[in-house]
């Protein structure tokens, strides 16, 4: 039975699964009846940050343009253009014995593709969700739906995973931007062009 966080809550992953160094990060949404007149594409991506809250490269933004870290450590599944179908929308796979030691947290997070031109806001998206799952067992170990309401935000961070003595925990964040992925580079130190 997976653990339901809500905004704010940290949750120990490793410490109550003594072994556990690969999981699956999944990410999934609805779009509502709403329509823009474009389709919606979002997109999960996960920034591994050091000690300032910054990637310490470029390479530590993984996204669809950067699929896989040098390291292996993290690796996302591929685009999904349409979020179509129940389940997970996008996945990234996350091996934490492979994380660099000058990684102190993982951060996930989703934003909306060419949301200005389209038009388009987490307003208009629902039942968006993270979860954790052990990639051994297919057990599906955190679980947070974010309730929240965005209704200008383009961007969206949806937790994070981070070192805690020795350990690994997770942060159930849902914390809104404007301003789309540039937005969140720049929050993470990416020069994003």
């Amino acid at each position: 039975m997976p653990i339901n966080l809500s905004k704010g809550q940290k949750v120990d992953l490793t410490k109550g699964n003594p072994g556990l160094t690969k999981i699956m990060v999944g990410l999934g949404w609805d779009v509502n009846a709403f329509d823009s007149g474009s389709a919606f594409d979002l997109d999960a991506a996960a920034f591994l940050v050091g000690a300032n809250g910054k990637c310490p490269t470029e390479r530590d933004f993984i996204f669809y343009g950067n699929l896989k870290h040098s390291t292996g450590a993290v690796e996302h599944m591929g685009d999904n253009l349409t979020g179509e179908g129940d389940g997970d929308d996008e996945q990234i796979m996350v091996d934490l014995a492979k994380v660099p030691a000058n990684i102190e947290r993982i951060a996930f997070t989703c934003t909306i593709y060419d949301a200005e031109n389209r038009r388009q806001n987490f307003g208009q998206v629902s039942n968006a969700f993270i979860r954790i799952v052990d990639q051994a067992t297919g057990q599906e170990l955190i679980r947070y739906d974010l309730a929240e309401d965005f209704s200008i935000e383009t961007a969206i961070v949806v937790g994070e995973l981070y070192r805690h003595n020795g350990e690994w925990k997770f942060n159930a964040i849902g914390s809104g931007f404007q301003g789309g992925l540039a937005a969140l580079c720049g929050h993470y130190g990416i020069d994003a062009e």
